[in-house]
């Protein structure tokens, strides 16, 4: 076990790496964050900022030097760079993990050859690709590169093999899948936590919307009958011990109207739609990343209140800073702000989570506020 009074280090210096580092610090351990921006918000807070590259082998060992251990708040991080990293201190998740959720080829193979389902897709490597696939598929189809995309970016919804063809070249003919579009009834995801020895914790799972490809609202618990959760929460830990996982796993899926569960895409780090867990579970997300990384068991997970997360992007931000007393006068409400000095349109500027006695309360607890605040 690393115990408190260590140094811990987390490559990526965005909003995770800020709520990482403060669950960190509460704990009572310093934080060593590397990232290129000299602004960013978890090099902000941390007790010391390395301002290098994922691929800078110097700055990787002065932060391996550093610290006891080393976590990732995203999964774009070069798995070489964790490889490099781990010559030096601990590293969860190790570099094999983030790999396979580092390209949606590898993934969605992963996925189906531990006999879990996704939506049908194929591989598409080559424009010669395409017409093959425009065979074994039914559209309407999405075009997504398998590499680098998240939030809607890097994909372009097509019908026809000329619009795929089209998309590709869009896309810079990097590889790709091209999917089937599912007919939803709802997306939801599972956080979980798993440890060294392999014990696990999780939380139920929560029902997720999205505007414009983005995550804006998570509710939980999921509005969804109690074997649909339970069959979520068994799939995701069958591929969190698949992959000898440790660390925080998010696993989204989508919920099909004749109630088949599809696996859409793993986050080998905590998640947007896990906020929740700060102010409505006994353990927040962030304390788990610390106690795996640690080696410490992971704590519990019971949901102390029903709650809904709502993202804040900085489209708000576009006619000055936002009348804030909005979320602050509303008891039940939690703000949190992520300390970044741009707001851009689409850009996760910060959220906030509104608990109350029912899901439904709490819903239009959150939707009051979001229409006092203009969007």
């Amino acid at each position: 076990m690393i115990l408190p009074g260590a140094t811990l280090g987390v490559l990526g210096g965005g909003q995770l790496g800020r709520m990482f580092t403060l669950a960190a610090h509460s704990m009572g351990y310093r934080v060593v964050v590397l990232d290129p921006d000299p602004r960013s918000p978890a090099g902000l807070v941390a007790s010391q900022h390395i301002q290098a590259g994922y691929t800078d082998h110097a700055g990787l060992q002065m932060l391996g030097d550093e610290c006891a251990a080393v976590t990732t708040e995203f999964e774009n991080v070069p798995a070489d760079s964790l490889e490099f990293l781990a010559k030096f201190c601990r590293v969860r998740p190790d570099a094999d993990a983030v790999r396979i959720a580092q390209d949606r080829i590898r993934e969605k193979t992963f996925i189906q050859e531990h006999g879990l389902a996704t939506a049908p897709f194929v591989a598409i490597y080559d424009a010669g690709d395409l017409a093959d696939a425009f065979t074994e598929l039914n559209p309407p189809l999405l075009l997504k590169t398998a590499s680098l995309g998240y939030d809607g970016k890097g994909q372009v919804a097509v019908d026809t093999l000329e619009q795929a063809e089209a998309a590709f070249e869009q896309l810079e003919n990097r590889p790709c899948v091209l999917e089937e579009v599912i007919d939803l009834e709802r997306e939801v995801s599972v956080i979980l936590a798993r440890g060294t020895n392999g014990t696990m914790e999780s939380y139920p799972p929560g029902e997720n919307r999205h505007a414009s490809g983005i995550l804006d609202t998570t509710i939980v618990p999921a509005r969804v009958d109690s074997a649909l959760a339970a069959r979520a929460v068994e799939m995701a830990h069958v591929l969190a011990d698949a992959m000898n996982y440790c660390g925080v796993l998010a696993v989204e899926f989508f919920c099909t109207r004749d109630a088949r569960l599809l696996v859409n895409e793993l986050a080998t780090r905590p998640h947007n739609s896990g906020h929740y867990t700060v102010d409505a579970c006994s353990t927040s997300q962030f304390e788990q990343q610390v106690r795996c990384l640690c080696g410490l068991p992971p704590g519990a997970t019971t949901l102390l209140s029903p709650v809904v997360m709502t993202n804040l992007l900085g489209d708000i931000w576009m006619h000055g800073e936002p009348a804030w007393e909005n979320i602050l006068n509303e008891p039940r409400a939690h703000l949190h702000l992520y300390g970044k000095h741009e707001a851009r349109p689409g850009r996760k500027m910060g959220h906030y989570n509104c608990l109350s006695g029912s899901t439904e309360d709490a819903l239009e607890t959150a939707n009051n506020i979001r229409g006092k605040l203009g969007f």
